[in-house]
């Protein structure tokens, strides 16, 4: 199978699943650009409210530093306020923007990728992701002459000294006074990138003795062998201390991964069932739950076993949002760890989703391993092949078409196969899921060989 979001939302020229992002240096993640979008963002909010104010937040890469100073001056050219936060998680820009009345919000993060990507995504005034019109529309003002305002109408740039402050507090009051977290010893890897100085904090807050990892960034260390993208360190980490569980973030601390006890890793699947379930057994649970085309089929079947609808939607959590937000639900999230708890955030939030799975733990008095194996896992092997720029749908070669419809006969009826391009990075991702492991990771092999030949050669 193919995944279909892309049929039903307009291409974009620069614009992907998680906003604009690529290699620093490299059109369009370059200061010129960067500049320029600032202030066509700038434009556009004036189109509708003259004025006004937009946050900026960044992670830690080196190249935030320069990337804040584009986008301040192209807003400010545009006659816009920029209030700086600093490196602050994607979450937390996206809370500050609704709580300190902001037009909009702005996080310069390439999230998971290394050091020497980077990226832009913006927030509406609401905390959600922009929605496709005004990408669109951003664009389009893109493509005209940059013009500045007059000098009397230029914006102004303040720094907000307490947002850090503001976020930890926040996170803690979405936990019950009831709850504690006194007596668990957790790892917390901060991957190096902008909760170093925010995820600790709040867990001790709560009372957990907390064991930092990844909390040192100097610019080019951020998912560097650590975080949600690299548990290894976090799985030694736990064991050598004897630690209850460790939480991965990535470097926006948008997605969390996590390892128990033993050192087995909990990916967003486990998550979703293990707070799922929580809140059906207590009632709160409101509607069904959201997954994605790379969901793993055991946590539909889990979902569906509790008596709640499990529906699934393209890759990109701002399709998760859109789906719960049209069904009035509130639990949705994807493998990777992006987790919405809607009723909390309007994102992804890794902090947040932490929390609510430690609630569950002392809500049933288990550890993370025992509230984890209610759901059984069908094995599932995911291949990212590295293409060019220019490969858009890799279903367009009649090869790889042929290819995927040959694994997906040999994997029927139970299992699953899915080849897809990446919102975030130029690769091509392909997953199979069956029942028979070795036959599941022969066949990804042998699909990602296929795809590999035709688009890199």
């Amino acid at each position: 199978m193919t995944d279909q979001s892309s049929a039903v939302h307009p291409v974009k020229k620069y614009f992907g699943t998680d906003g604009i992002r690529g290699r620093v240096g490299v059109w369009p993640i370059t200061p010129d650009f960067i500049l320029k979008l600032g202030w066509a963002f700038g434009r556009v909010l004036a189109a509708n409210k003259p004025g006004g104010k937009v946050l900026i937040g960044k992670d830690t890469r080196i190249s935030g530093y320069m990337f804040e100073s584009a986008l301040e001056a192209g807003l400010s050219a545009a006659g816009i306020d920029i209030h700086l936060l600093g490196p602050m998680p994607t979450p937390a820009v996206a809370y500050l923007t609704r709580t300190l009345r902001a037009e909009a919000g702005i996080v310069i993060s390439a999230s998971h990728n290394p050091y020497y990507d980077n990226g832009i995504k913006f927030f509406s005034a609401t905390g959600d992701k922009l929605p496709d019109h005004l990408e669109s529309a951003i664009e389009a003002k893109l493509e005209e002459q940059m013009t500045t305002v007059d000098s009397a109408r230029l914006g102004k740039a303040v720094r907000i000294v307490d947002a850090p402050g503001r976020y930890i507090e926040f996170c803690k009051a979405t936990v019950p006074s009831s709850v504690s977290l006194a007596g668990l010893r957790i790892v917390v890897d901060c991957a190096n990138g902008a909760a170093y100085h925010i995820a600790p904090e709040v867990f001790s807050e709560l009372g957990a003795e907390v064991i930092e990892l990844g909390a040192n960034p100097d610019g080019l260390n951020i998912n560097l062998e650590c975080g949600a993208t690299d548990v290894r360190r976090l799985r030694d980490a736990v064991l050598q201390k004897g630690a209850d569980l460790g939480l991965a973030l990535d470097g926006d601390a948008d997605r969390i991964m996590m390892v128990d006890a033993q050192g087995e890793t909990v990916d967003g699947d486990d998550i979703l069932y293990i707070i799922a379930r929580q809140k059906a057994e207590a009632g709160t649970l409101k509607g069904g739950v959201v997954g994605t085309v790379m969901s793993n089929l055991g946590l539909e079947q889990a979902i569906s076993q509790m008596g709640v609808e499990f529906v699934r939607v393209g890759v990109g959590d701002r399709h998760v949002v859109a789906e719960l937000r049209q069904r009035g639900w509130f639990l949705g999230g994807e493998p990777s760890g992006h987790v919405i708890c809607s009723e909390a955030v309007t994102t992804g939030d890794g902090i947040i989703t932490a929390l609510q799975v430690l609630c569950a733990m002392q809500h049933s008095q288990s550890s993370l391993s025992q509230l984890k194996n209610g759901m059984r896992r069908y094995p599932q092997v995911s291949i990212s092949v590295r293409v060019g720029d220019e490969v858009v749908d890799p279903t367009l070669s009649t090869s790889i078409r042929a290819a995927l419809r040959d694994a997906e006969s040999k994997m029927a009826p139970a299992g699953r196969v899915l080849v897809r391009r990446s919102g975030t990075e130029p690769v091509v991702r392909i997953m199979v899921e069956g029942g028979d492991e070795v036959e599941v990771q022969d066949t990804a092999t042998w699909l990602a060989g296929i795809v590999r030949e035709e688009l890199v050669g």
